[in-house]
């Protein structure tokens, strides 16, 4: 009864912290991932360290909850049978692909709570399951490593492929890559081994390939991609204008290209020639589609492109409201399974903010809420609630059925209180002035400086 009773004081004070809370029980149980782990890991085992207590430690960290995973797992120490040096080992050592499963698991069973809540967004293209796809090369890692002592270059520990479902705001697949200085293009085959019929990737010109252009079509897939230089097109007709966007003049002309068995395919180039030139300097952007004009028209096709962006923000997300990338795991494969749980944290915000959208709209919550204030809020309230509520309160939520779980969220989201949470806009960038002042001086007083200010003041 005590209890219950501390729970629906949470759940009234702070409803989306519990709303994280459950979710996280609901996507990421323990025994869900021991059994993800063993169905995954090729040659890595669990002894004494079960998989789940080395996502624990990573989430708090990735949370910003803690500040490293040596102070993760000081904090817990009394309930692990193993030495720090051990948790350490085991992140240095789970293999890539366990890391993808982990993004995986989380999307599979958040994907139905979404839906059953009703705060999925409008599809881009009505009737087909659009994915963006996206890199994101990690930051440079400290040396500790003795491989990396002495090192003038940065040490890069890797990079990975995002795909994102723009209509669940769901991260459903990480493909990692230990090597840095590997192309994103080499991962063509993992790409294509997530394609399915009627999907419609969209993506940067660094995926614009032959190879992958062709192993989408012959899934019966679609593409909307960016052309790249380095794929030859042949015109068949002429580029005939269609209209406009808010962004530039949009043409199309039907071309052809070859891979390298000699085959041809038939398909659309969507140009865009822009009122104001991108950051790179491009003022012109082709985008190459097969799907049919009936389907989505040239104007349709550009504005899909632009929804790409999409996945860029969730890159942004990552960094602003979680630890996506330690600089302190320098071995490549705890980078990338610590770049994953960033993911799976990114995924039950995602879940939050659905809910969110089904108790208050889709356009209240979209163009009013911020995810970083959502973050802040369950980062400020995570430790007093998990030292408050006992562990088993949240068993239930391990094995509830999506609908029922998916309406106790809509409850808990109906009581929060959105003002919490307001997007603040940010106004116009302006130029910042060269620093030309004091160029003579190492160090100037503020105090100063704003005593004479004030004097010069009328």
């Amino acid at each position: 009864m005590v209890l219950s009773a501390v729970f629906e004081k949470f759940v009234r004070k702070s409803p989306v912290s519990v709303m994280a809370r459950a979710t996280m029980e609901h996507a990421l149980s323990a025994e869900a991932l021991d059994a993800m782990f063993a169905s995954n890991a090729d040659s890595q085992y669990e002894r004494d360290l079960l998989f789940s207590s080395v996502v624990d430690l990573m989430g708090v960290v990735v949370a910003k909850i803690q500040p490293s995973v040596h102070a993760a797992f000081q904090a817990v120490a009394d309930t692990l049978p193993v030495s720090v040096a051990a948790v350490y080992d085991k992140l240095n050592g789970t293999e890539p692909g366990v890391a993808a499963a982990l993004v995986t698991h989380t999307a599979a069973r958040l994907t139905p709570v979404i839906a059953a809540t009703g705060g999925q967004l409008p599809a881009l293209l009505p009737g087909y399951r659009v994915r963006i796809i996206d890199g994101n090369h990690f930051a440079a890692t400290e040396r500790r490593l003795e491989v990396l002592r002495g090192s003038i270059a940065g040490p890069l520990p890797g990079h990975c492929l995002v795909v994102l479902d723009p209509s669940l705001m769901l991260a459903t697949h990480m493909i990692p890559c230990e090597d840095a200085h590997a192309q994103e293009r080499s991962l063509s085959a993992d790409i294509l081994d997530l394609v399915e019929a009627n999907d419609v990737w969209t993506a940067d010109r660094n995926f614009c390939t032959t190879r992958l252009l062709f192993g989408i079509d012959e899934r019966r897939g679609f593409f909307a991609i960016r052309h790249h230089a380095n794929v030859t097109l042949t015109p068949v007709t002429e580029l005939r204008l269609c209209g406009r966007t808010d962004t530039g003049q949009v043409s199309e002309q039907l071309v052809t290209i070859k891979n390298e068995r000699g085959e041809i395919l038939m398909i659309r180039r969507v140009v865009l020639r822009l009122d104001k030139p991108t950051r790179d300097g491009d003022s012109e952007m082709s985008v190459l589609t097969n799907l049919p004009e009936a389907v989505a028209g040239a104007i349709v096709i550009a504005e899909l492109y632009a929804k790409r962006w999409t996945l860029e923000t969730v890159f942004q997300s990552l960094t602003q409201m979680l630890e996506a990338e330690l600089n302190t795991l320098g071995y490549p494969r705890a980078a990338l399974l610590g770049f994953a749980t960033a993911l799976a944290t990114y995924n039950i915000l995602s879940t939050i903010q659905a809910a969110l959208r089904g108790a208050f709209g889709i356009e209240k919550v979209s163009t009013e809420v911020s995810g970083f204030y959502i973050a802040n809020e369950i980062r400020g309230t995570s430790l007093g609630m998990s030292i408050a509520i006992e562990d088993t309160v949240w068993q239930r939520f391990r094995t509830m059925d999506s609908v029922v779980f998916a309406n106790f969220l809509l409850r808990l989201a109906s009581g929060a209180d959105l003002r919490k949470f307001k997007r603040h806009a940010r106004g116009p960038k302006t130029a910042v002035p060269k620093r030309t002042r004091f160029a003579g001086e190492t160090h100037v007083s503020t105090a100063r400086l704003l005593a004479e200010a004030q004097k010069r003041s009328p």
